[in-house]
């Protein structure tokens, strides 16, 4: 899948992953897609919740070998 923006937040656990997650696409505009890889197990919850919580779309979520990959769509 196509992405505008990367973030890489393995090894890091909650609540860092979305804090970091939040200010990328803070920083990105509405319609671009923010790829983020964590490897927190806990990221599985949170992603689709905090995806909910702010209206951003996440449009995919995925894992390989022990690392999460989740895709954001900016509102």
């Amino acid at each position: 899948m196509e992405f505008d923006r990367d973030l890489d937040v393995k090894g890091l656990n909650c609540p860092l992953p979305i804090l970091r997650t939040k200010k990328t696409l803070a920083e990105m505009d509405s319609g671009q897609v923010l790829r983020v890889q964590a490897t927190d197990p806990g990221s599985l919850k949170d992603f689709p919740a905090f995806a909910k919580q702010t209206g951003n779309e996440l449009v995919l979520q995925r894992e390989e070998d022990r690392v999460f990959e989740y895709y954001l769509k900016r509102k």
